[in-house]
């Protein structure tokens, strides 16, 4: 990895491009998945006569809380990104297995980044349940929940990062296999990776992450599961220990509980079902983002190497 500042800058520039626009495009579809993982689904979103889902109050408002992610992703991206590469430049000389060097230096760079993400996810996650906000910001009406213990928006950082570490720690590997075996077949082609034009690289990128993103995102459904209701738990309680639900209704106190306990409560609800619901949707959705993020970020950091006129390249 390069070791000048102008390198760091292209890579935090092209991590913060490429989170940007990939979470504007399938920020609907992660809506739909908090909403369909939600302890309150069935009561919000299915029609109670027929057990049918509600499609006008399920598909309304796909963009809330998308704000407080805009502001949050740039520097959490850049964060993993940066950390990601330094370590894996930094572990390179010992002898680690390859696989090994990208799932530990994924998961060190991922703590950094979830430190940085978990408030701007737990915002967002209780503001795509929000209805009836009457014109008011989303994100707003849900920091509002927050005004008084402003540290409860780091609840879900535990729950983040049990997600995180073993999806990027599955994510990375297998992408970077992937991605050097489409390498290795057009280079015996005559198709260098160097001299390949910049819509290449980031294709092959985008092909080979968005397939080992998809078979992380599914493998660690359940623990996405806990971890939206972990994070959707964080706004329960308001001042004075009132305690409300996504829609502003008095439910009573409860008892914060661990992922663990979470992941228990899920099972005794819904069993399996409960546990791997919205994984369909998580992976599609992962297959998109992770394609469009890595893909967007090589494109972008290639790019921008190019332009000062680099001749070598190193990759992620």
């Amino acid at each position: 990895m390069p070791g000048d500042s102008q390198a760091n800058t292209d890579i935090l520039l092209a991590g913060a491009a490429a989170a940007l626009t990939v979470d504007l495009l399938v920020y609907p579809l992660d809506t739909l998945k908090t909403r369909l993982q939600s302890k309150d689904y069935a009561r919000l979103y299915l029609n109670a006569s027929t057990n049918t889902i509600n499609k006008p109050t399920l598909f309304r408002g796909l963009y809330q809380g998308v704000g407080s992610v805009v502001i949050a992703t740039l520097p959490s991206s850049g964060a993993f990104f940066t950390a990601y590469e330094s370590l894996n430049h930094t572990f390179a000389p010992l002898p680690l297995p390859t696989p090994l060097r990208h799932a530990l230096s994924s998961a060190l760079a991922e703590l950094v980044s979830c430190a940085i993400l978990t408030p701007a996810e737990v915002l967002k996650q209780n503001a795509q349940m929000l209805d009836g906000t009457k014109g008011r910001s989303t994100t707003l009406a849900t920091l509002s929940h927050f005004r008084s213990r402003p540290f409860a928006l780091w609840h879900g950082y535990t729950a983040l990062a049990a997600r995180n570490l073993p999806f990027t720690a599955l994510q990375f590997p297998l992408f970077e296999r992937l991605r050097q075996m489409i390498w290795d077949s057009r280079e015996r082609t005559g198709h260098s990776r160097a001299q390949a034009p910049l819509y290449e690289r980031g294709a092959v990128t985008a092909v080979s992450a968005g397939l080992a993103g998809s078979v992380a995102a599914v493998i660690t459904t359940p623990v996405d599961v806990v971890k939206t209701r972990v994070m959707l738990a964080a706004a329960e309680e308001q001042g004075h220990g009132k305690v409300v639900d996504a829609m502003g209704a008095a439910v009573g106190k409860r008892k914060r509980l661990s992922g663990w306990q979470v992941g228990r409560e899920i099972w005794a609800e819904s069993g399996v079902k409960g546990l791997w619901r919205g994984g369909l949707l998580r992976g599609v959705w992962t297959m998109l983002g992770s394609g469009l993020y890595l893909g967007a970020y090589e494109s972008g950091r290639v790019y921008l190497g190019r332009r000062r006129g680099e001749t070598k390249e190193d990759v992620l």
